[in-house]
This record gives structure tokens, C-alpha cells and sequence, in this order.
């Protein structure tokens, strides 16, 4: 049962994907810890940073380190990865034969002109959702009087403390502003994180 369902999810994902990996990391998140609880956000995170430093698109990566953790079984992993990529396969298959026709057609280019700026939203959403709790800007909403704490706003499991924040500080500024490149960033961060909490 359990990877028929992983199947489904993943096959919905890989279809509803626009814009790439980092776009489905919102829909991935959705599914994988909100819906149906089968990781937490501190292991999503953790999946997030894996596929990130592995070769291959992340949202490929990101489903075989899923399915397997799901499942326990490589084929756990096999399925994810084939279900998430299937639907790419088929339709970049159908619409290479017809590219050439309708690269130039109004109908296709209002289409993209649409799914742009909602895959940026989708890939803001994702990098939100890391940091905070999808609920505290309606709690807040709800009852502005009461306020929030700062543990019903930021995701603890990724923010434990002041130099998570102020590894998150660096690598967003070093990649913003192109000082590093993602991977030195990455190895960098790794490195901080084994000198600071491993010892």
C-alpha cells in the first residue's frame, strides 16, 4: 500500500512540477510531512541539504532519499524516482515532436508568461516554509492583540540557535551576492556545523 501511495504523490509531483526541482520542494513538502506525516520538517530540511550536495536535479535526488526513507527498501526509492520522472520523460517526449511548431504560438506564450512567476512563488514558498510556520501569519491574523512567540513563528528545527541563524546569514548573502560558489558555500556551512555542534 504504502507505495502505491508513494507512487501516486510522486507522480502527481513530477506532473505538477513546473519550473524544476526547487519548484516542487513546496509540493514535495506538502505532501510528504504536512498530508500524509511520513517525515518531519527537520527531516525534509536535512533531505534538502543531501540532494543539494549529490549530483542531479534535487527534486530527483530529494525523491530517492525519500522513498527510501518512507519505505525502508531501495525499491521505495526506485518507485519515487521513476514516478517523479515519468511524466517529465513522457511529455518532453510528446512536445519535442511539436516544439518547433508551436515555440512561436500566442496561446503557448501566454501560458509561460503565467507559469513564471508562479513557479517563483512556488520556489519562495518552499524557502518560506523552511524558516516558518505555515499557520503563525493566520494565528497572528486571528487575534493581533495576543502576539506570537518567537517559537510559534520560526521552525525551530532548522533555527536551534544564534549561529544557525548566522550560518543561514552567510550562505544567503555569500550566494546572493556570488562571494562563493554554492558548493564551496555548502562545504563551508558543513564544516561550521561539524566545528560548532560536533565537538
Amino acid at each position: 500500500m504504502i507505495f502505491l501511495q508513494l507512487f501516486w504523490v510522486y507522480i502527481k509531483i513530477g506532473l505538477f512540477g513546473f519550473g524544476g526541482g526547487y519548484a516542487m520542494l513546496s509540493l514535495i513538502q506538502d505532501e510528504v510531512v504536512h498530508r500524509y506525516g511520513w517525515i518531519t520538517a527537520q527531516e525534509f530540511t536535512d533531505i534538502v541539504a543531501i540532494s543539494q550536495m549529490t549530483p542531479g536535479p534535487i527534486g530527483i535526488n530529494s525523491a530517492t532519499y525519500i522513498g527510501y526513507t518512507v519505505t525502508g527498501s531501495v525499491w521505495g526509492s526506485v518507485v519515487a524516482t521513476v514516478a517523479v520522472s515519468l511524466p517529465s520523460f513522457v511529455l518532453v517526449l510528446i512536445l519535442s515532436a511539436f516544439f518547433a511548431r508551436f515555440r512561436r504560438n500566442a496561446y503557448v506564450d501566454a501560458a509561460f508568461r503565467v507559469i513564471r512567476p508562479a513557479t517563483v512563488g512556488l520556489i519562495a514558498s518552499a524557502a518560506l516554509s523552511l524558516m516558518f510556520y505555515p499557520a503563525f501569519l493566520t494565528v497572528l491574523l486571528a487575534s493581533p492583540e495576543k502576539g506570537l512567540t518567537l517559537d510559534q513563528v520560526i521552525v525551530r528545527e532548522n533555527f536551534v540557535d544564534l549561529w544557525s541563524v548566522l550560518l543561514f546569514a552567510f550562505a544567503f548573502l555569500a550566494t546572493v551576492r556570488r562571494w562563493l560558489h554554492p558548493i564551496v558555500t555548502i562545504l563551508i556551512a558543513g564544516l561550521a556545523g561539524l566545528l560548532i555542534y560536533g565537538f
